[in-house]
């Protein structure tokens, strides 16, 4: 089994409510973007491209990515510069604007994941292996990639492997069925 899938099918084993996916389809990106805008300070002045430490980080998240998977990583590595621009811009404003942004998304980010995970009655996923939050997007991702038809074979994959009852999740946690 690939990483990509090991690593989506433990994530989507706290993802089975569809209310609590809804809240993380809008969470999640709130969350990444709120990050970004709080990251982008200090911008350090370069050539051809000004460096900020949202911009270390999604680089390192980018090589991740793309080595889980090419064509995801793709997506999510241009997902991941259009919030590096976009912390950018708002990290020029004001300190306060963007300290109200960047903060306010990421705050209202976390409450949806609360109320979501109110819905699935299971905790977060990243409470159990911290790289949930780097699958958390990328979960995201998947999910919308899934909807258009696409990826059809690593859709089953996780969904074999999450209704096998001999399976069993990481830290021995059972896989839901």
């Amino acid at each position: 089994m690939s990483k990509l899938v090991h690593h989506l099918t433990l994530y989507a084993a706290y993802h089975r409510n569809p209310h609590n996916v809804a809240t993380h389809m809008v969470g999640i990106p709130m969350i990444v973007l709120g990050v970004d805008i709080l990251l982008s300070r200090p911008i350090l002045p370069a050539d051809p491209i000004s460096l900020t430490p949202a911009i270390a980080l999604s680089t390192l998240a980018a090589f991740y990515y793309l080595g889980l998977d090419a064509m995801l990583g793709a997506i999510m590595t241009a997902l991941l510069v259009i919030g590096c621009w976009m912390g950018i811009e708002v990290a020029q404003m004001p300190t306060g604007l963007w300290l109200t942004a960047g903060g306010g998304l990421f705050i209202a980010g976390w409450a949806l994941q609360l109320v979501g995970h109110g819905y699935e009655g299971r905790k977060p996923a990243f409470l159990d292996d911290i790289r949930g939050l780097l699958i958390g997007p990328l979960f995201i991702v998947t999910e919308i990639v899934f909807a258009l038809g696409a990826r059809r074979n690593v859709r089953q994959a996780i969904e074999k492997r999450l209704t096998k009852p001999s399976e069993r999740g990481h830290h021995g946690h059972d896989l839901p069925s």
